[in-house]
């Protein structure tokens, strides 16, 4: 598997749509995030219509024999409510009482309720096509609940109020099996469910739903001793398998060098066979169809007022915004366009 390759394109599918421009938690388009490859619980789903779905699918076809080995990567993130509480000006030291708040100051810095994300993954080890033919591998997932606190106090030691971390337990399984449709092919198909169970799911909002589901679920898949098979540029006698390949929620695609066949991304979003990222990019801006260049002169046109939001919302934003602001000229001038993979136009025939 080309780990490198898948790793830094799944990356940047991983974190499609986390923070959009402007990059504030009180900007509109903020209010409502992930909206990529999210796994929902299946209760959720129900209430839903099938709307927002509880299962995610990914089938390919792999040339081979088989004694070949498939490698399976389930990635995806796990939201982590971060809610500031301010201390009630009536609490005593020995009955503090706190009350949830959008935002809260403390010595100049302010703390803002928001949704974080961890990011968790599941590996399958690699197995023969022979075993995954005779009988599907099945892989439980299970992150369990959990909450941290975090004091807020000022220069003088004196609480102001504290941030809790909270994440909901997440159940899953993952099914891998093989299906020989042809001589040394084989149809894979990885499944994803979210078996998460929730009570009472029809008055469950969306927020709540995301704090129980898979966000921006992905797929990478490796094979030793066999070839993937492109879906979007199948050779000709592999046309039919391929129309026989059903995807829900996924978009399977050849990663690494033009060429190699080894890795391949189920991506949640649209892609090309060999997805790359420009070498000018100085990092993720968490946009879909980025446009470095436009993002950057944006992010450096906000004022004081917005840049102190950005930085202090998220890490990421922090990180996003320091990079941009001490990004030297030369490599700002790089973001401003250039020509790849220009070929000369075909003659017309007479």
């Amino acid at each position: 598997m080309n780990s490198a390759a898948a790793d830094r394109i799944a990356k940047a599918v991983l974190y499609e749509g986390y923070m959009l421009y402007p990059y504030r938690p009180s900007a509109v388009k903020n209010q409502q995030r992930f909206n990529f490859g999210v796994v929902y619980p299946h209760a959720f789903s129900d209430t839903q219509k099938g709307t927002d779905s509880w299962t995610m699918q990914t089938e390919c076809l792999v040339q081979g024999n088989l004694a070949a080995k498939l490698e399976v990567q389930v990635r995806f993130l796990q939201l982590v409510e971060r809610s500031v509480e301010a201390i009630a000006e009536s609490a005593s030291s020995d009955s503090r009482k706190f009350l949830p708040v959008k935002s809260l100051t403390v010595d100049g810095q302010t703390f803002y309720s928001w949704q974080e994300a961890v990011e968790r993954e599941l590996k399958i080890p690699a197995t023969d096509l022979e075993s995954l033919g005779r009988y599907s591998l099945q892989r439980p997932l299970h992150l369990p609940s959990s909450t941290d606190e975090e004091e807020l106090r000022d220069t003088q030691n004196e609480l102001k109020g504290r941030i809790v971390r909270t994440q909901q337990s997440v159940a899953g399984l993952v099914e891998v099996r093989a299906l020989q449709v042809a001589e040394q092919v084989f149809k894979i198909t990885v499944s994803v469910r979210n078996i998460t169970p929730l009570e009472d799911a029809s008055s469950v909002t969306r927020d709540h739903a995301l704090m129980r589901s898979l966000v921006s679920a992905h797929v990478v898949l490796g094979i030793e001793g066999g070839e993937f098979v492109s879906l979007l540029d199948p050779p000709e006698s592999l046309q039919a398998a391929v129309a026989g390949c059903h995807n829900q929620g996924t978009f399977p695609v050849l990663v690494g060098d033009e060429g190699q066949r080894d890795t391949l991304l189920a991506s949640p979003i649209i892609l090309y066979d060999y997805p790359q990222i420009a070498p000018e990019s100085a990092g993720d801006l968490f946009d879909g169809t980025e446009i470095d260049e436009i993002l950057s002169l944006r992010i450096m046109t906000m004022t004081d007022e917005e840049k102190s939001e950005m930085r202090q919302s998220d890490e990421r934003a922090r990180q996003m915004l320091e990079r941009t602001e001490t990004m030297p000229a030369e490599q700002f001038m790089k973001l401003h366009g250039i020509l790849r993979g220009l070929r000369p136009l075909k003659e017309d025939s007479q």
